[in-house]
């Protein structure tokens, strides 16, 4: 364990905080940690009883490209991460589930970052209406379950929430029906 010396906000905006922590390692060395502060996610394999996956393309300014996602989003304050799962998913493709399963979370960046991912399979899909400011920006594509490891493979899917929860989904042989 790394003991905490010291810890300095140096950056407060509406998605992240960065702090800055000095740390005494065990062998008494003293460094300094970078920490990006990001709330809690949802991340949501959403598969309808074709068994095709629901995922979104989208515009990333981050990495400059348009990615190919599962569904996810930040948890808000006092919000359970279920009722989460149903804002975003009637945000971002426009359906509600019938069925939520938890299927469990992960870390996305352990080395810099606080944010915590909390994994969903979302099935029997009710139509909705979209509510988002920014749905234009939002793309829902449906692919076979069937060539998600292809998709994966071939670098169209490629970051890491949505290869980790579609991997997951497919070595537990979890369908939509």
């Amino acid at each position: 364990m790394e003991k905490t010396l010291s810890s300095e906000r140096i950056y407060e905006g509406r998605a992240v905080r960065l702090r800055v922590d000095t740390v005494q390692k065990p062998s008494g060395k003293k460094t300094t940690r970078e920490i990006v502060e990001h709330s809690d996610c949802v991340a949501v394999v959403v598969i309808d009883s074709n068994d095709k996956v629901l995922l979104v393309r989208q515009y990333r300014k981050a990495v400059g490209k348009t990615l190919l996602e599962i569904p996810a989003g930040g948890i808000n304050p006092g919000e359970q991460p279920i009722n989460c799962v149903r804002r975003e998913l009637q945000e971002e493709i426009g359906y509600l589930p019938n069925k939520i399963d938890r299927l469990g979370g992960f870390y996305s960046a352990p080395g810099y970052c606080t944010e915590y991912l909390h994994l969903y399979l979302a099935t029997h899909l009710i139509p909705s209406q979209r509510e988002a400011e920014d749905t234009e920006d939002i793309e829902v594509v449906r692919v076979p379950l069937s060539q998600v490891t292809d998709l994966i493979a071939s670098g169209e899917i490629c970051d890491a929430k949505s290869i980790a929860g579609l991997l997951w989904v497919i070595s537990l042989g979890l369908k939509g029906s």
